[in-house]
């Protein structure tokens, strides 16, 4: 390609540019009220399994999403104070498992809410590993097997960005959901939609969300 073409197209490309918003910044909703709102968001329920060294570590989880399809990717949100949180950081593997509805005590078990810790976790359910080695739960609807690669920082939490490797699905399950506090399926949120809205028809008031 000669200089001058090479010049031209130069001068023909756009330059872009990052300005900061001079906008006032609005005072922040206290976290209590925050807190409140998104427990009012239904979410499907995962529990994320990872494993470096031999250490094994797991935690239930709503806060992942897909991110892309090509390539395949998901990311997750993980509290840096979790156990497990350092075993993905140093293994850069994860594995998510979504939960069905006949899941729930699995999940509160590695919510930790009966004190159960560390690999001690796994000894509920079985287990088996895809590519990256970490525990894949046999019955999940589906589990996607991650390498790590993106870390970010936000507050109190590192998001961990996956290439899915590999993935097992397992047939048509019914979803084990999160709402409200409570574990639920979505026939249940949706008998309590059911009730909440012939209860407001009796009293003429307004339908609160589930």
């Amino acid at each position: 390609m000669a200089a001058g073409q090479k010049q031209k197209r130069k001068k023909n490309k756009k330059k872009t540019t990052r300005t900061k918003s001079t906008a006032p910044i609005p005072a922040l909703v206290p976290a209590e009220a925050f807190k409140d709102g998104m427990r009012r968001l239904a979410a499907g329920v995962t529990i994320i399994t990872t494993q470096h060294d031999g250490e094994l570590g797991g935690l239930t989880a709503t806060a992942v999403c897909s991110l892309s399809a090509e390539p395949p990717q998901l990311l997750v949100c993980v509290n840096r104070t979790a156990a497990a949180h350092n075993i993905i950081d140093r293994g850069e593997r994860l594995c998510v498992n979504v939960l069905a509805r006949g899941h729930r005590k699995l999940a509160a078990r590695f919510a930790g809410q009966n004190g159960i810790f560390g690999p001690e976790r796994f000894r509920a359910g079985r287990w088996t590993s895809l590519t990256t080695g970490a525990p894949a739960l046999t019955d999940a609807l589906v589990s996607f097997d991650c390498t790590v690669s993106e870390k970010l920082h936000a507050s109190t939490h590192t998001i961990f960005i996956g290439r899915v490797v590999d993935v097992r699905m397992q047939g048509n399950g019914k979803p084990l959901l999160y709402a409200s506090g409570e574990y639920a399926s979505i026939q249940a949120l949706v008998a309590a939609m059911r009730r909440k809205r012939n209860a407001a028809r009796k009293t003429g008031g307004k339908i609160k969300p589930v």
